[in-house]
């Protein structure tokens, strides 16, 4: 499995356009499962925060809606984009909602879940806000749960950001 792999997936934004992935080529990139109605909701903030103190470094956090895990993100695009720009204040890049699990899983979670696998080398994602680090050039470093708190991954995201020692 090639590193650069994750840039050959097609997305939708949350208004329903396509996009390459690669799009995001060259940056470290955060990739979470999100839902509008869910004990971890509140982490939106500190993704945002996240977002806000490295996007000028070349770091992105890439959220996904999610419905699977109890129906915590029963909205369609128009309604999660209000919902997080209102509450959130958003401004990293939300997705059109996917699945993370079973038979109809994105192909991107598909991937993401076979490089890093959950506990006791589990590959399904447990419940919303599971978070994926991902470096400049691809690969999937780090999977995170969904308890781990955004402002515990600076240290690993300041790593990743580091000039290459080429």
């Amino acid at each position: 499995m090639g590193t650069k792999e994750i840039y050959s997936f097609e997305v939708k934004t949350i208004d329903g356009k396509s996009m390459p992935l690669s799009e995001y080529q060259g940056k470290v990139i955060l990739i979470v499962n999100v839902a509008s109605k869910c004990g971890f909701t509140y982490q939106y903030k500190g993704l945002e925060k996240l977002y806000e103190k490295y996007k000028d470094q070349g770091f992105v956090v890439l959220g996904f809606p999610c419905n699977q895990f109890a129906g915590q993100e029963p909205g369609n695009e128009d309604e999660i984009k209000t919902f997080c720009t209102l509450n959130y204040q958003v401004t990293f890049p939300l997705f059109g909602k996917v699945d993370v699990n079973g038979t109809g899983a994105h192909p991107l979670y598909q991937h993401l879940k076979k490089a890093e696998k959950g506990l006791f080398g589990t590959e399904a994602i447990k419940w919303n806000f599971t978070k994926f680090l991902v470096s400049r050039d691809g690969e999937v470093l780090k999977r995170f749960a969904p308890q781990t708190e955004p402002e515990s991954l600076e240290s690993a995201i300041e790593e990743e950001l580091k000039p290459s020692k080429n």
